[in-house]
């Protein structure tokens, strides 16, 4: 699957559904109702700009266990899905879909959480949430003023007083 999912910047946009093809026929050598299978389908739409089509998948996949079997794809199957759902005007499912990641175990998806988390809020028109996330998110990453951004993200979303 890696192999595969290494060569989609070879296929050109009409040649999308090659694509899915070949990792269609690399899910059917998993169990049936594989939720891993259903992951990797889901993504291939996704990667290939069919939101519609994607985000059905991962809610099968999330369905059928994936977390469960591995909380890493069960993790960006969320974050997948939350955009997905953005790009199909659904935002507010994604925002109640990724707002429980914010305090999953942390690992190198966090900012990924975020960045979608995000995205979903601006819109809905809330900006300023949107942008607390991504300061906060980028904070930790600058060389410098990493306090004062992290202040600064906070402030975005207090209660003035």
């Amino acid at each position: 699957m890696t192999a595969a999912w290494a060569t989609l910047d070879d296929y050109a946009e009409e040649n999308a559904a090659d694509f899915r093809a070949v990792i269609d026929s690399l899910a059917a050598e998993l169990p049936d109702g594989s939720p891993l299978g259903l992951f990797e389908q889901a993504s291939a739409w996704d990667s290939t700009g069919h939101s519609d089509k994607a985000e059905p998948l991962y809610r099968e996949a999330l369905d059928r266990g994936l977390s469960e079997v591995s909380q890493y794809k069960g993790r960006r199957a969320k974050i997948q899905m939350s955009s997905s759902l953005r790009n199909i005007g659904r935002a507010e499912e994604g925002v109640k879909l990724l707002t429980p990641e914010l305090d999953a175990p942390s690992d190198e998806l966090d900012d990924a959480v975020r960045a979608c988390l995000a995205l979903c809020l601006s819109s809905l028109g809330r900006d300023r949430e949107g942008l607390s996330l991504v300061l906060g998110a980028l904070a930790p990453h600058l060389p410098r003023y990493q306090r004062s951004m992290g202040n600064y993200a906070r402030a975005l979303v207090e209660p003035q007083g």
